[in-house]
């Protein structure tokens, strides 16, 4: 009597048969109907990014560095301060205002304070004898280390000084603490050193250990050159701050091409 053969893939089945598929239907974990070898991939669609990689962000090409818009609004910031302070400084004194009066009266009340000899110390820290050759030595030295752009910088603000001072001298015709001469503001001898100090200390910073002692040296030498020209009773308090934020103006471009060239120089690789 022969056997009915039954039929594969029943329950009763315990053979090693695999399921079939069934047509049109993906099967999980298996390569894409073309064969392009992508595990959860069940067609043969290209991918929407080379060799399926996707980009989470920008490309950020080499040797490039992004815009940092809060250094413009800083640079803005400071230029229009200096501005507005000089500007009321120059008004109150030209027009004798309620800041010039104060500004007498606190004069003539440190004039003659402090040691004599030390007060003209500090005051000839001013002198073009004194201020000038200290500039020069920092401009020799910067070309001899190879600069270029922030020597020739510095000398045209120091050159710059005695052509916006000395107009400014003659158009208010302040009269000095001591004297009914006339000339006194804004200070010379503050400009001057404001100038020559900060500037070579703006040239010298690159090429020493601690670069934050030159600007701090420039700032100490303007500062004691302008207590000495009060106490000598040699310029007002005025005059000392209105040649300051002169010259800090002056000084901005050196500040702007030095920061330039340290970029620069960060960004270039090494050999």
């Amino acid at each position: 009597m022969r056997e009915t053969p039954r039929p594969q893939g029943t329950a009763g089945d315990t053979g090693s048969e695999l399921p079939q598929r069934r047509p049109g239907r993906a099967f999980a974990h298996t390569t894409g109907a073309s064969g392009s070898g992508t595990p959860h991939r069940s067609d043969g669609r290209p991918p929407h990014t080379p060799r399926g990689a996707r980009h989470t962000g920008p490309a950020v090409r080499p040797g490039t560095t992004p815009p940092v818009p809060g250094r413009t609004a800083l640079l803005v910031s400071v230029v229009s301060g200096l501005l507005a302070l000089f500007a009321l400084t120059t008004w109150q004194i030209a027009a004798g205002g309620p800041l010039r009066g104060l500004d007498e009266r606190t004069g003539r009340a440190l004039v003659g304070h402090g040691p004599a000899r030390l007060t003209e110390l500090l005051a000839d820290l001013g002198n073009t004898q004194v201020a000038l050759p200290v500039l020069g030595c920092a401009i020799v030295w910067s070309l001899v280390r190879g600069a270029r752009r922030e020597p020739f910088t510095a000398a045209l603000t120091m050159t710059a000084v005695p052509l916006l001072v000395v107009p400014l001298k003659d158009w208010i015709a302040r009269p000095g603490p001591l004297t009914d001469a006339t000339g006194y503001y804004p200070s010379g001898h503050a400009a001057t050193a404001a100038v020559a100090y900060g500037a070579a200390a703006l040239l010298l910073a690159p090429y020493v250990r601690r670069s934050w002692m030159m600007p701090v040296a420039a700032v100490l030498l303007t500062a004691a050159t302008g207590i000495g020209l009060v106490l000598r009773g040699y310029h007002w308090p005025l005059d000392v701050l209105g040649s300051w934020f002169l010259c800090g103006l002056l000084l901005l471009p050196l500040v702007l091409s030095r920061r330039s060239r340290r970029r620069s120089s960060s960004r270039t690789p090494s050999c």
